[in-house]
């Protein structure tokens, strides 16, 4: 294929797929989808848990071995092929396509996370009333054991709330919007406000979506940059708080006694996996909307920094107002931190309902909540569509087909969604969230894709790839992570999270039925299976077909790319032997 046929096919696959209109929108959609709720309400709760400023240290360690390597290799890959990531592994290493069967599935479970969405519109609306329904005790959901936010009456010897007593936000959080009952046996009835906004938030995803990379990128403009301004709003009004300094401190003070901790080390890189979007399929879907000489290698450097920049800036917006809420309610920091859920949805309302203009930070806070789970939920629809019509072109690239297939999906994981809108829904959703895509999944495609990409494929390739790409060589470095760090260490913890692995317990309190265990597992080990049953199944047909040889599957027919470079450097090799030789 010459290079004038190879300019003509990039051109056809671009029109068919599409591409992103400018490299603005690809840079905003990434950082949108990077930069999520994990940033909000899971890093800094990690670093206040962790040893404080001395969690810095892992976190910057697997930054920097695993986050920039495995988002260039991700992104590279998407960018060279023009594939999905199921259809992306034919053309680098069949034998691996596994992987982009278990990406479907962890996407799948990934969607599950809208209801969050849903949780913060509820909030959001409930932030316009005259008076913060999670601040007082006077409203029909209310029971005689609860304290209003202004009249919590604390025990002075342990700083914690007196017995037989809740607060009005654990209250509002529990009885109003969840209605939550005694157990995911106990599924109840639909709530129906809970279903309308489950209902808005897949409705704006769907119109998000639904011209493919064309909408999502200008979507982008609003939905990326607008949890920035609400981030600097919230760090500023923060900052002026009394008791700020007594949050921070909690936040960044070193213990670096914690160092010694294994489990440290594999929180860091549980966060990295996390909030980088890595080993699920993401960051190959949205590099392959990109143009073939796009400068990949640069941009996994901005946008990695961007995305540990943000986490780092949102723990002072967190914790200031942690220790003003600690501060006006005369207890320690370490009696009101939480994390995920309860920190957004219980701590920080409680803390804007003692600020001046409750009414105005409430918006703001739960404003940004609804933008950061916005971008990351429909870059995963977008995700997972566009990687099952690559499996399918022919049957969805027709003209009309496209907005139809992305309404058949919003409706039908609507559908399913609803049950997380019921009585026992958070039991569900916290099953999802504990087992869907644990570090036990991100920990072994981490390996396998390295396996498969540096080993199989070659990690010489890849490089040659990007420096074809992008007209930078990247450092050796690179090369070393992939086929060394990155396995051996995702190889350890693998082994350690199976070590260590202890039944999910919600809130503590609540043990789930055996069976809910048992599907848990069944939801676990559904994505990293698919890779040893596709790589297994590969075998008998390698053994029908003589002339299919390993080889061909681990490191399929070169790339015109490829083609092109071994000549010009034969080429130039030929033309040195016969200079020496005159």
């Amino acid at each position: 294929m010459t290079m004038q046929q190879r300019r003509r096919e990039t051109q056809r696959r671009a029109e068919d797929r599409g591409q992103w209109a400018s490299k603005t929108e690809y840079i905003l959609v990434v950082a949108g989808n990077v930069v999520g709720l994990g940033n909000v309400w899971r890093f800094p709760y990690l670093c206040y848990k962790n040893g404080g400023g001395a969690f810095l240290v892992p976190y910057g360690v697997f930054a920097l071995l695993f986050g920039i390597p495995l988002f260039l290799l991700e992104t590279s890959i998407g960018q060279y092929t023009q594939e999905g990531f199921v259809t992306c592994w034919t053309k680098l290493c069949p034998l691996a396509q596994g992987v982009g069967y278990g990406h479907i599935i962890i996407k799948m479970f990934d969607l599950s996370f809208i209801i969050i969405q849903a949780w913060a519109l509820f909030y959001l609306i409930f932030s316009f009333s005259s008076q913060l329904p999670w601040a007082t005790c006077e409203n029909f959901w209310n029971t005689a054991d609860c304290l209003s936010l202004h009249n919590l009456d604390f025990n002075s010897t342990n700083g914690t709330v007196l017995k037989n007593t809740t607060s009005a936000a654990i209250e509002f959080w529990e009885r109003r919007v969840l209605g939550m009952s005694g157990g995911i046996e106990e599924l109840g009835s639909v709530r129906w406000e809970l279903a309308l906004c489950l209902l808005v938030c897949w409705t704006f995803c769907y119109f998000s979506v639904w011209k493919s990379v064309r909408s999502s990128g200008k979507v982008a403009y609003v939905t990326a940059t607008f949890p920035y301004v609400m981030l600097v709003i919230l760090l500023i009004r923060g900052a002026t708080l009394p008791g700020a300094l007594d949050g921070i401190y909690y936040y960044l003070y070193p213990d670096i006694n914690r160092l010694a901790n294994v489990k440290v080390w594999l929180e860091a890189g549980s966060q990295i996996m996390f909030s980088y979007s890595l080993t699920a399929g993401t960051l190959t879907v949205l590099g392959s909307y990109n143009e073939y000489n796009n400068n990949c290698y640069k941009d996994c450097f901005w946008i990695s920094l961007l995305n540990s920049g943000t986490s780092f800036v949102a723990g002072f917006v967190i914790f200031s107002v942690l220790g003003f809420m600690a501060q006006s309610q005369g207890v320690t920091v370490d009696t009101v931190v939480q994390s995920g859920p309860g920190l957004a949805f219980i701590a920080y309302p409680q803390a804007t309902a003692l600020m001046p203009l409750p009414q105005f930070w409430s918006v703001c806070f739960f404003l940004m909540l609804l933008f950061l789970s916005i971008d990351t939920h429909f870059v995963t629809v977008e995700c997972l569509i566009t990687s099952i019509m690559d499996l399918f072109p022919k049957l969805f690239r027709t003209t009309g087909r496209h907005e139809i297939f992305v309404f058949i999906i919003c409706l039908i994981f609507f559908t399913i969604h609803l049950m997380l809108a019921t009585d026992g829904g958070i039991f569900i959703f916290q099953l999802f969230d504990y087992y869907g895509t644990t570090r036990f999944c991100q920990y072994f495609m981490a390996l396998s894709e390295c396996l498969a990409l540096s080993w199989g494929f070659g990690a010489d390739r890849i490089i040659t790839i990007i420096e074809d790409m992008t007209g930078q060589k990247p450092n050796v470095f690179f090369k070393l992570c992939w086929k060394y760090i990155i396995p051996v260490v995702s190889l350890i913890s693998f082994i350690l999270y199976l070590v260590e692995y202890k039944n999910l317990k919600f809130n503590d309190w609540y043990i789930y039925p055996d069976w809910a265990y048992a599907l848990g597992w069944i939801m676990m080990l559904s994505s990293v299976l698919m890779v040893p049953l596709w790589a297994t199944g590969k075998i008998p047909v390698m053994i029908k077909t003589p002339t299919l040889h390993l080889s061909s599957l681990l490191r399929p027919a070169e790339h015109p790319t490829l083609q092109r470079r071994k000549a010009e450097q034969e080429g130039t090799a030929t033309e040195l032997i016969s200079a020496v030789t005159t």
